[in-house]
């Protein structure tokens, strides 16, 4: 019973050794991980509201016959670059040259009559000279010549009418440009005026948008605009508001509105853009992305990257304003390097990999042109 009694402590010794070996051990460091990175910006920062928009020409006109007709040839396809006075299309112009055969001859009977009644005149004022007929009988004659000159002058302008209506058989472009729509094929019979291709005018191009009843009122003309085009990197370009419709469509019950490009260049229509209104923005505001955002103990923060050590640490930040297009905040400089996404996973002191959207390594540093935060 005594042995045992002396041998029982030294599994409990041997405990606490285990013990406080293991707490000397370091726990290991965080992991180097990857994440995206942006640059907190504070120029061209848009209204919260984002209306998407496609380029528009400025000058847009449906084209068609000023006479009735079937169409008997289309000469240009969409897309195709027209001069003034070029072709487009053509319709059978049978009857209108049948029509101008008959004026012109219309024509020349009544100048046959004009004729005729302008020597029986000079006769008859000979013949009344002489005192052998009355001044009754050569004012009948008078009022011949003056009835035939009048039909004359009528047949004159209805051969000159039949004529422009041959011309009218074929569709001339009024103006250089673009077509940009088709609406009628040959074989077709189409009324007088009735649309058969749209064509833009060259020149000037712009941003159509629809918005809504509630937001027409923050629309003024003259107001600066920020502008995206999707198919050019959302590169943003100035604009301005230059149209802002009075009613609004009856069937999208919304508002109308064109803004003005100050650049066009590399657009196209149709492409699609997005507009945000500018607004004046206060010192000390700069843009953040929405996922940028880490809220914590009802603390709002963002997590900040020393350029120097790659490490990142909490930076408590007010958000002014949340926006389509990320969040309004102050309390950060607008040249801090901050991680856009996937803040939940980080840890105080982590040092991190420093990516862009398309997963290329960033060089950071203090100053410097700061990557967009997000597009409108």
């Amino acid at each position: 019973m005594k042995l045992s009694s002396r041998i029982a402590p030294i599994p409990l010794a041997l405990m606490v050794l285990a013990l406080a070996a293991c707490g000397k051990e370091e726990l290991p460091k965080p992991a180097v991980r990857p994440a995206i990175v942006v640059q907190a910006q504070t120029a061209g920062a848009a209204s919260g509201q984002i209306y998407t928009g496609e380029v528009r020409p400025r000058h847009e006109a449906s084209l068609g016959f000023r006479i009735a007709g079937k169409i008997i040839e289309r000469r240009v396809d969409v897309g195709a670059r027209v001069q003034r006075g070029d072709v487009l299309m053509r319709i059978d112009a049978g009857d209108v040259a049948l029509g101008a055969s008959a004026a012109s001859a219309a024509q020349a009977q009544a100048e046959a009559d004009t004729a005729l009644a302008r020597a029986e005149l000079q006769r008859h004022r000979e013949l009344y000279q002489r005192k052998y007929i009355s001044k009754s009988l050569l004012d009948i004659k008078q009022a011949g010549f003056d009835a035939a000159s009048a039909r004359s002058r009528q047949a004159r302008a209805q051969a000159s009418e039949a004529g422009n209506q041959t011309g009218y058989a074929s569709l001339r472009a009024d103006g250089d440009g673009t077509v940009t729509a088709v609406l009628a094929e040959p074989g077709q019979v189409v009324a007088a005026g009735t649309p058969v291709l749209r064509m833009a005018r060259e020149g000037e191009v712009e941003i159509a948008i629809n918005v809504p009843e509630k937001r027409i009122a923050g629309f003024k003309t003259g107001q600066p605009a920020v502008i995206e085009i999707w198919a050019l990197d959302n590169a943003r370009r100035p604009g301005t508001v230059r149209e802002v419709s009075p009613q609004a469509d009856p069937m999208s019950r919304t508002f109308p509105v064109r803004i003005a490009l100050d650049n066009a260049e590399g657009l196209q229509y149709g492409m699609t853009a997005r507009v945000g209104l500018s607004r004046p923005q206060a010192t000390g505001e700069v843009l953040v992305p929405l996922s940028a955002i880490d809220g914590i103990d009802g603390r709002t923060a963002v997590w900040r990257v020393a350029p120097a050590t790659r490490t990142v640490a909490r930076a408590e930040v007010r958000v002014i304003s949340y926006r389509e297009d990320g969040a309004l905040v102050s309390g950060l400089d607008d040249d801090a390097w901050i991680v856009a996404a996937g803040v939940h996973k980080l840890e105080p002191g982590q040092e991190i990999a420093p990516i862009d959207t398309k997963n290329r390594a960033v060089a950071l540093s203090g100053t410097g042109t700061p990557t967009p935060v997000a597009t409108l």
